[in-house]
């Protein structure tokens, strides 16, 4: 813990030393470093760099440009997501239909975002180019060597490399990334549902009131406080099940791989790597079918009387064994099945780690008198858990957002009996991922999908935050050297 707040607090502190020199340039610098607030090139024709003049005043007309021909339409209209609904009128004159100058909730909600995170970044820039302008000020006063624009860069392509490098993956993350989950969360806070389509119909601000309703809160959707917690609990045990029996199931399979006393290992190996070669969507679907109410297993079990067993004892009160369409069975069956389809994943990296494991420990430990169990308790699972502890933590997150084996197992097989779980558009199988597929894709209930993306979130950063934290902690090298 003291590793994060560690981490959070370099991050405001360098947020601090930012500001700080923004402060300082502006205090202590000439006027043309003043002057650069207003025209971005003036610090630059001053030190006799009219290349980067150049550049920096076709990028402030450029962002000028951006917002008077473009954000100035829509950032107006962020406040209330637009008020004039859409309407069509025949034309007389034209004897044809027409629409009127309406507003569209979403394009305004997402290119005001667009543009705030437009502005954002020109700022950032124009207090850098600031901060940058005053350096040059200092150097000059110094009597110091100024670079001339080739010089410059020269440098980004050698010493600063690193930093033209990162220009477009950051690019790239901030518009396929930041600006999608700043989008998910300002949908979080507005009544955007099938009742608010735009552009037929206008959404607006809602403030907290999907968290309250997602949370237990009053009103017509009340029942999505208990259905988000039986979906949250569900969602937390299949993780938990999910990522430990397909990692240690993996671990046993490759030791009794690699054990001397079995025979034609290479043959076994490489059949578990088939299952894998094979897409797990077409390995799901046959499961499904195998295990559907009148599949094959089914026929099976009836077959040999396994089926009326089951039903003499009270234990299911239906002609078929409802292997993945009752809640206790699907849950089960479900975390059955990911054991099949994950050993062999799971199977590879244990087998590759083992590989490598140090030989001289366990025969020292062999000569000390140590038994089989105590070499794989002490020597073998620490150095596992060692080299595979980060892939063990992205494996859980991975599960907590496992849409392919719940959906491919379930849909059109699971029908959920309680009521108030139909209310929410939820089943006992869902994960918070499904249940968000399903809100958006056959409801259209964006604004409680975005609530639940958000939750998905929160839940997947502080177990990793936790679980690295953990993993860092100390000398772990060390501790197993």
């Amino acid at each position: 813990m003291k590793k994060i707040v560690s981490s959070i607090g370099g991050f405001f502190s360098a947020i601090g030393r930012f500001f700080g020199e923004f402060a300082e340039a502006l205090a202590k610098g000439d006027a043309f470093v003043k002057l650069t607030l207003l025209w971005w090139g003036a610090g630059y024709v001053k030190r006799k760099q009219y290349a980067k003049a150049l550049l920096m005043t076709l990028l402030e007309i450029a962002v000028i440009a951006f917002t008077f021909g473009f954000a100035m339409q829509y950032v107006p209209k962020f406040g209330t997501l637009g008020t004039v609904q859409a309407e069509q009128t025949f034309n007389i004159a034209t004897m044809q239909t027409e629409w009127n100058d309406y507003d569209h909730s979403f394009l305004i909600l997402l290119f005001s975002l667009f543009s705030f995170v437009v502005w954002a970044a020109a700022l950032a820039v124009l207090m850098r180019n600031v901060v940058a302008v005053y350096r040059l000020q200092q150097q000059a006063e110094r009597g110091g060597h100024i670079n001339t624009f080739r010089e410059d860069m020269h440098r980004y392509i050698e010493d600063k490399f690193h930093i033209t490098l990162l220009s477009l993956p950051v690019l790239g993350i901030t518009v396929f990334t930041v600006i999608p989950i700043l989008l998910l969360i300002f949908v979080a806070f507005t009544n955007y549902d099938q009742q608010h389509m735009p552009p037929n119909s206008l959404f607006t601000w809602v403030g907290f009131a999907n968290f309250k309703n997602l949370l237990g809160g009053g009103g017509m959707t009340a029942t999505f406080g208990y259905a988000f917690a039986r979906v949250l609990g569900w969602t937390l045990v299949w993780a938990f099940f999910a990522t430990f029996t397909t990692y240690i199931g993996g671990i046993m399979l490759s030791m009794l791989l690699n054990s001397k006393k079995t025979r034609l290992p290479k043959l076994w190996r490489l059949l578990f790597v088939i299952t894998i070669a094979v897409p797990q969507f077409v390995s799901l679907l046959l499961v499904r079918n195998f295990f559907s109410n009148g599949g094959i297993v089914n026929t099976f079990c009836a077959n040999i009387g396994l089926t009326g067993f089951l039903r003499n004892a009270g234990l299911i009160n239906t002609s078929y064994i409802p292997f993945l369409s009752a809640p206790g069975w699907a849950h089960v069956m479900i975390i059955l099945i990911n054991i099949w389809i994950g050993v062999p994943y799971q199977m590879l990296i244990a087998t590759g780690v083992l590989m490598n494991l140090p030989a001289d420990q366990l025969e020292s430990a062999s000569i000390d008198g140590a038994s089989k169990w105590q070499s794989f308790r002490h020597i073998t699972m620490p150095y596992l858990l060692f080299v595979t502890g980060p892939t063990l933590v992205t494996d859980f997150v991975k599960n907590i957002n496992n849409f392919n084996v719940i959906y491919l197992l379930t849909q059109g097989v699971y029908t959920t009996t309680n009521q108030a779980m139909a209310n929410s558009q939820a089943k006992e199988v869902d994960l918070l991922v499904t249940w968000l597929f399903t809100l958006t894709q056959d409801y259209y209930n964006y604004k409680m999908a975005a609530v639940i993306g958000i939750m998905v979130f929160l839940v997947c950063a502080v177990f990793t935050l936790v679980a690295f934290n953990f993993l860092i902690s100390g000398n772990k090298e060390a501790e197993y050297q």
